[in-house]
């Protein structure tokens, strides 16, 4: 059975997106040894899953010059990696090697898990992340936490209602403060 799990950035108070949807926080305390992990988790290989919002944001950014000029290994795994997105408003998914799913999201993911190939992460998507943890279809989560209290913004758990206890399973420490995080429901 496929693993689905969930990387994300959060700030110490709670926020993977500040109050105006920016998220671009997350890429400011880069260091030679946070580059190095960037870039060998890049080309992990799996299946990135994104709802709209993140998908718009990642699909308008990773195949760029820029990108490419940036962070090449994690422009090319990005770019080639398969991707799936949940949207009920795209009419289609224009980026790289990407499967659009308009509707029935956690009967998608059911059906994914289900079939042979890749693990699949999740990144951003905080509506996609809450729908699926309140229907127990994650198996593992990874936070990096970054040094930074951002005030507001979106959490990643907005609607849940019910207590989903975690058990950690690892962490590591960046000398650029960072830490890595990774939780597993029990």
């Amino acid at each position: 059975m496929r693993r689905l799990s969930v990387f994300n950035n959060v700030s110490l108070d709670g926020y993977f997106t500040d109050s105006n949807n920016d998220m671009s926080w997350a890429h400011k305390n880069a260091d030679e040894e946070w580059n190095k992990f960037t870039s060998e988790n890049a080309s992990g290989g799996g299946v990135l899953v994104f709802g709209r919002i993140t998908y718009d944001l990642m699909a308008n950014f990773w195949p760029t010059k820029q990108a490419y000029d940036m962070m090449p290994a994690v422009a090319e795994g990005m770019n080639n990696l398969p991707k799936v997105v949940f949207s009920r408003t795209l009419d289609k998914a224009s980026w790289n090697n990407t499967k659009l799913v308009s509707d029935n999201i956690e009967d998608e993911v059911r059906k994914m898990k289900s079939e042979p190939g890749a693990d699949m992460v999740i990144m951003g998507s905080g509506t996609i992340v809450s729908q699926l943890a309140r229907a127990h279809l994650i198996d593992g989560y990874q936070f990096i936490v970054h040094p930074l209290v951002l005030g507001s913004g979106r959490t990643l758990f907005e609607g849940v209602k019910e207590k989903l206890p975690m058990r950690r399973t690892s962490t590591r420490n960046f000398n650029n403060g960072n830490v890595l995080i990774s939780y597993e429901p029990m």
